[in-house]
């Protein structure tokens, strides 16, 4: 089927399933005129340039942050609230990702010679411009630094301490003539600087007296009132450069008068731009701006439209040249947008633009018609750049494609961050053949096609696309905690430039389709060097193959520049039990290594007259003798003061029903803790035991400093203890691996849940947690007594604050696991206790008795006035909280 070139347009290359069929794409074997499209890094000519511990990112000298909504979306022991609480917590500090959008390293060339000057933020904070010489003797590179082997700096003002997140150049392409007073300092090029909310400008001049470029900072501009998006500079007046703002707003700043030694600083003018009529949505945000065929004429993107900017006459006129609703046929998702604007060629009327699928080619004199349309694959395109052909294919031994190469054009887009870049080539749309002059070409050919499919391109050198080391990478990154990104565990690229033919050409051999060199800076802080080749198809080089196993064992990036001064030692864990557990071997594991030893051995090593005091002492407070032979589970609810859950209640009457020789082996004397800890050379420490009553394994307690009388622990886990107990007593299920941890949990969950529907006030139903649980009424031994009063106890499940009050009542939580999520609490009437000091204070206004580990007497008249004060407050506030009445309804409190 036969399409116009209108329509040609609307297919986007590389679309699933079609890609081969696309009108607009010129693939084998009608590219055989075009030459080799593809580019690989050359592993011989690798060459290292400049290192230092001062250029690592400041952002990777930190250790990686877990925000408050990014730990609820990863982690939660109730994972149903994560998204429902990390939706409220929107003003984190910005992710790692967002500084790292875009290119941190520029190349300025000197225009008369073959040098060039390499830019890059440095500094503690980013806060300073970098750079160095690089020039050519005898075909080998020269790196001219300043004389303490650093880099050269210069400071953004006196008072800018801020990070620089932008910078660009704009080279003086010709020799200028000499000017100002200092005749021996020609201009080579002009530098801005972006932080986040100011702009900086510099003058790049070639000293004569220090034979070298010198950084002059012209000015600067501080925006209070909104943030800086993006600034560039102008290809028609190189002074002129244009601010985009976070608003919308437009800057047009001009450095003419200042290059002519004027004494007066340079101003900016606000444009008159408006966007009313653009159809401006409150989701959408700025994106980036650039200069097209007029001076005085911009395109500007914005996340769901690119706009052209007519400032020519006095009321600006703005016309949409694409909207992002355009884009559904082929890019449906809601969120797509776009991400990146760049120029493009042959001329200053065709623009580059990414969305979050597609790559597009825009013409302004054409708006709403997009000239080309690829589908690029990658993941939050940032970055994007379009260079000559002529300029990746430089140096050739052959002439065949030189053609090609003058009228191709190719598209770099990617994610410094996500370490992905692919090149997308276009031109003229005819087959290229011998014998067509340029004149009659650039005729004919008015219309343009994609040169062959999207290709990846390496530009950190070292990649390797062998099965094992992409399975590695990817699961070495599948292995980081959710919180920690893989990029801080690898050397990645946050920027690079290429050299200009003329300079490369002086460090190698021609290649045969000819070649780039590349300069690249890493987060590692080298710089190195190295030359690509184009070829026909990608590299398969098993000689270089290269582990991308991550470093997951360290941080990439030291904290601070000094290094490290104190020995490296490292101690590991035994965690064989835990491992048994997890795989639910524990019972088998534990009796195979109990059977070679002596049990009474081991107790008596351990035993100890305090240990055995203490927790004596803590049992019989709740009626808990020496020669019980089973715990009364009421006993276990009169501990409960605070809110417990099922969980705890449970774990609670496991422990309390362990035999005194098997309890204390889970407490230690601090004293002894030292001898258990050298013995592993592990510094392991243990909450000490509270004063206050309760039972073990004491949830209640809070952390301070030893003393050697403190009994601390536990410092063996449970199931160890239970499975322990059980080969004691001699169980055979032991030997046969039918004693299960989890079932005893179990039964002991459904005990507490059945004694719990006898004596609380449950706000959300039954408290079961399946039909086979059993009624305690029936055990003569664990029959209640009546010692606690029916209905004395409230259960309830939390419920998240988006969730209504009929969702409370109705009891619809948003956790699903009954034993976490289940709370208990004894309540205490109010006038059972009416002490002026301490915790019961409120106690006729709280239903919870407060448990402090020291009384707090009040007897002083403003004390007693204060807290009579906030009984008031407290008392209003529960006649107007219907939810709580509704509680002392229940409870029959009032």
């Amino acid at each position: 089927m036969e399409f116009s070139q209108e329509w040609r347009s609307f297919f986007p290359v590389g679309t699933p399933g079609g890609s081969t069929v696309a009108p607009l794409l010129l693939s084998e074997p009608t590219t055989t005129t075009l030459g080799p499209l593809k580019f690989n890094p050359n592993p011989n000519s690798l060459t290292p340039l400049f290192s230092s511990s001062s250029l690592f990112s400041s952002l990777l000298h930190l250790p990686p942050i877990l925000s408050p909504s990014r730990f609820l979306s990863s982690h939660s022991l109730l994972p149903s609230t994560a998204s429902s609480l990390s939706s409220f917590a929107q003003n984190d500090a910005a992710s790692p990702s967002s500084y790292f959008l875009t290119n941190r390293l520029h190349l300025l060339a000197y225009p008369d010679r073959k040098t060039a000057v390499v830019f890059f933020p440095t500094g503690l904070n980013d806060d300073k411009i970098g750079f160095f010489m690089l020039s050519v003797t005898n075909s080998k590179l020269q790196v001219h630094l300043a004389g303490n082997d650093d880099v050269f700096r210069a400071e953004l003002g006196s008072s800018s301490a801020h990070r620089i997140l932008i910078i660009s150049v704009n080279p003086v392409l010709e020799p200028p003539p000499y000017s100002g007073n200092d005749s021996s300092s020609p201009v080579i090029g002009y530098l801005l600087a972006c932080t986040l909310y100011s702009v900086h400008w510099f003058i790049v001049k070639h000293s004569s007296t220090f034979n070298r470029p010198v950084v002059l900072h012209a000015g600067g501009k501080v925006f209070k009132s909104c943030s800086v998006v993006h600034a560039c500079w102008s290809p028609h007046i190189l002074e002129q450069s244009v601010v985009l703002l976070g608003s919308g707003q437009l800057f047009l700043f001009d450095l003419e008068s200042y290059c002519h030694g004027s004494s007066t600083a340079f101003r900016g003018t606000r444009l008159k731009v408006s966007w009313n009529d653009s159809g401006y949505c409150s989701d959408s945000v700025w994106v980036s701006c650039e200069f097209s065929w007029h001076p005085r004429i911009l395109v500007v993107a914005r996340s769901d439209a690119v706009f052209l900017v007519d400032l020519r006459s006095k009321e600006c006129n703005v016309s949409c040249l694409m909207k992002i609703d355009m884009l559904r046929m082929y890019a449906p998702s809601e969120k797509e947008q776009f991400l990146a604007l760049a120029k493009a060629g042959p001329n200053h009327f065709f623009c580059a633009v990414a969305s979050s699928s597609l790559l597009l080619l825009i013409d302004a004199r054409k708006p709403m018609m997009p000239v080309l349309q690829w589908m690029h694959n990658i993941d939050d395109p940032c970055y994007i750049t379009v260079l000559s052909l002529s300029t990746l294919r430089s140096h050739s031994r052959e002439d065949t494609f030189k053609l090609a190469s003058e009228y191709g054009y190719c598209i770099i887009l990617g994610s410094f961050w996500n370490c992905e870049f692919s090149l997308f080539c276009y031109g003229p749309e005819l087959p290229f053949q011998n014998g067509y002059l340029a004149s009659k070409l650039s005729k004919i050919n008015k219309a343009f096609c994609a040169w062959e499919l999207p290709s990846e391109i390496d530009l950190s050198g070292c990649k390797c696309h062998c099965g094992d080391c992409l399975l590695t990478e990817e699961l070495s990154k599948d292995a980081l905690p959710e919180w920690i990104d893989w990029q801080l565990k690898k050397e990645i690229v946050l920027g690079f430039g290429i050299l200009s033919n003329e300079l490369a050409a002086l460090l190698c051999e021609p290649d045969e389709n000819g070649g780039f060199t590349l300069i690249r800076l890493l987060s590692s802080g080298k710089f190195e060097l190295q030359r690509y080749h184009a070829s026909r198809g990608p590299a398969r080089n098993l000689d270089y193959c290269q582990k991308q196993e991550l470093y997951l064992d360290k941080h990439l990036h030291p904290f601070s520049e000094e290094e490290y001064k104190f020995p490296k030692r490292f101690h590991y864990l035994k965690l064989a039990y835990l491992q048994a557990y997890v795989s639910d071997s524990l019972t088998k594991s534990l009796h195979r290594k109990l059977e070679k030893i002596h049990m009474q051995t081991q107790w008596k090593e351990f035993s100890a007259t305090e240990v055995h005091e203490f927790l004596c002492e803590k049992l019989n407070a709740y009626g808990f003798g020496r020669l019980r032979s089973s715990a009364a589970i009421i006993a276990v609810f009169k501990d409960i003061k605070s809110p417990a859950s099922v969980h705890e209640v449970a774990l609670k009457r496991l422990w309390a029903d362990l035999p005194m020789e098997i309890l204390q082996l889970a407490f230690l004397n601090y004293s002894e803790c030292p001898q258990l800890v050298n013995k592993h050379k592990i510094a392991l420490d243990f909450l000490a035991l509270p004063d206050l009553p309760q039972l073990p394994p004491f949830f209640l307690r809070k952390s301070s400093c030893h003393s050697n009388d403190d009994i601390v622990g536990p410092v063996r886990p449970f199931p160890f203890l239970l499975v322990l107990n059980e080969f004691y007593n001699g169980c055979s299920s032991l030997e046969d691996d039918e004693f299960s941890v989890e079932a005893e949990l179990g039964l002991k969950y459904n005990e507490v849940m059945k004694v719990a529907s006898d004596i609380t006030v449950s706000t959300h139903g039954s408290m079961d947690l399946n039909d086979d649980a059993v009624s305690l009424s029936h055990d003569q031994e664990e029959a209640w007594d009546g010692s606690l009063k029916r209905k004395s106890f409230l259960s309830y499940r939390p419920i998240a604050f988006s969730c209504s009050a009929k969702d409370f009542v109705t009891g619809n939580s948003v956790y699903s696991d009954g034993i976490y999520d289940t709370f208990m609490f004894q309540v205490r009437k109010p006038g059972e206790q009416t002490k002026p000091h301490g915790g019961e204070v409120f106690d006729d206004q709280c239903p919870v008795e407060l448990r402090l580990n020291a009384s707090l007497e009040i007897s002083e008249p403003q004390g007693l006035e204060a807290c009579n004060l906030l009984k008031k407050h407290m008392s209003k506030w529960e006649q107007h909280f219907d939810l709580y009445k509704e509680f002392c309804i229940n409870l029959d409190l009032k």
